[in-house]
């Protein structure tokens, strides 16, 4: 049986939040990345270190190898039928967070136990990096939220001046 694949409109919420760099840097907690996000971590490749430069083409090629990846843990741990925008969210997910969290998530506790709107309700709860939300990562949670609810334009591109207090009810 072939591994279930993340849509385009998944790929477009990923490169949208992730963004192409084509030169390594730092991300806010301090890890290396490159391209559309690629960290090296998931596979210890060794790709990212500092100076490391790549061409597009090679952005893309790691980001097909890491949605494979993240494309297997979704289709691994999810236990229910789903559609493919929530396989697409989840994908999200999991590529910015890591298959483990996902496992590990009440998000998809509630998924597999077939509370598909309470689960939807988890992912503003992944908003923190190095301890503090952060204002990107609240739009890309949110961004997924609406994607795995199939709403028509899932990517949030600007939160109220006040999201901090009110994260919660967006």
């Amino acid at each position: 049986m072939a591994i279930r694949t993340i849509n385009e409109s998944g790929i477009e919420l990923i490169k949208h939040f992730e963004s192409l760099r084509l030169k390594a840097y730092q991300d806010s907690v301090g890890v290396w990345t490159i391209g559309w996000g690629h960290t090296g971590l998931t596979h210890k490749d060794g790709t990212v270190y500092e100076g490391r430069e790549i061409t597009e083409d090679e952005a893309e090629a790691l980001l097909k190898r890491d949605l494979k990846t993240f494309e297997e843990a979704v289709e691994n741990c999810v236990d229910v039928d789903i559609d493919d925008n929530q396989f697409s969210a989840l994908v999200s997910f999991a590529f910015n967070l890591g298959g483990t969290n996902l496992n590990r998530s009440t998000l998809l506790k509630k998924l597999n136990e077939k509370q598909y709107f309470n689960a939807s309700k988890e992912f503003k709860k992944w908003s923190k990096a190095g301890g503090k939300r952060r204002g990107g990562l609240v739009r890309r949670r949110i961004s997924e939220r609406n994607l795995f609810c199939s709403f028509p334009s899932p990517i949030v591109e600007a939160l109220p001046d006040n999201w901090e207090e009110k994260y919660r009810d967006l």
